[in-house]
């Protein structure tokens, strides 16, 4: 890399969330090459263009890559460099001549339960602190069955939109309780939880309680609170930035997390949850898949240089089952 080549272009969807990440992967670059000049890059997502389309519907097909395929575009076409994603909205199957080239060390991967009806904000105790019969909105079959698991009595409905938008509906919306949101989107726009279960930031609607949900309770989605950074394969040019960029322990992670999604065959709308940690040169992972209503659990660990035989490994189990 050096200083006399063309700007470095990343690629971004436009949201609020997209651009803080795009900013923060920026900042990173700058910081490791500074010598070198960088660019973002806006583009519209087939996602994007579907805010008001249902994501869980029975019998509809969505698109592969609701939120990527464009950017993935965009580099093969060469219009940018990298593309900076929510690894969690990153399809495990890449097309040719693209590759994740690194992955950023991950926030906070719980899942939070923001409401203006519970009573508690400790964990799984949100949950069941939810008026009987409550209405919940999420577009996320992951989050609907993990929440039907521990209240079968919870009213399921469907919510779009961005943060702020969410947020407004369960204020406002008598009729709709509460709803969940990753800690690490929450995070990067600029909102906390108390600690005695209060949401604060910019325009947040008065009287939300948040609480954050346990691993126990509700299972992150595979390569949820990561980003991901995909470049052209074998681009020699950015090896040396991807080197930079990337965190190891959660590369390794999320390539267990990412195998085992990818082995079940599913994609980022499935009701798969997984969750990997590395610890003493190991990788372990958990995780629930519902091919019904009844939850199967599996979980098991391996050395790092294993991770994607482990996920591989349990999803050929828990499919055995």
């Amino acid at each position: 890399m050096n200083a006399a080549s063309q700007p470095i272009v990343i690629a971004t969807r436009g949201s609020a969330l997209a651009l803080v990440q795009a900013d923060h992967v920026l900042a990173l670059c700058r910081a490791a090459f500074p010598a070198e000049t960088f660019e973002i890059r806006t583009f519209k997502t087939t996602g994007d263009n579907l805010l008001g389309a249902s994501l869980t519907e029975s019998g509809k097909s969505l698109p592969k890559g609701l939120f990527t395929k464009e950017l993935e575009t965009a580099l093969l076409a060469g219009e940018a460099d990298l593309a900076v994603h929510s690894l969690k909205d990153l399809p495990t199957e890449l097309p040719d001549g693209l590759a994740l080239a690194a992955v950023s060390e991950r926030e906070d991967v719980r899942d939070v339960l923001i409401s203006s009806a519970v009573r508690s904000n400790s964990g799984a105790n949100a949950i069941k602190s939810l008026p009987p019969g409550a209405t919940v909105g999420t577009s996320s079959t992951r989050r609907r069955m993990q929440l039907l698991a521990l209240r079968p009595d919870l009213r399921i409905v469907e919510i779009r939109g961005n943060v702020l938008t969410r947020l407004r509906k369960v204020s406002e919306q008598a009729d709709l309780h509460a709803t969940i949101l990753a800690a690490a989107g929450l995070k990067r726009l600029g909102y906390r939880v108390t600690d005695d279960g209060k949401l604060e930031g910019k325009d947040v609607p008065a009287g939300l309680r948040a609480a954050f949900l346990s691993l126990d309770a509700m299972l992150p989605a595979p390569g949820q609170a990561a980003l991901g950074i995909e470049t052209c394969a074998n681009d020699a040019r950015l090896a040396p930035l991807c080197a930079k960029l990337n965190h190891a322990e959660t590369f390794a992670a999320v390539t267990a997390e990412r195998e085992f999604l990818r082995a079940m065959g599913g994609g980022c709308l499935a009701p798969i949850a997984a969750h990997a940690v590395v610890a003493d040169g190991r990788v372990s992972l958990r995780a629930v898949w519902f091919p019904d209503s009844t939850a199967r659990r599996t979980e098991g660990s391996a050395p790092i240089a294993e991770a994607a035989a482990l996920g591989q490994r349990l999803a050929s189990e828990l499919k055995a089952k």
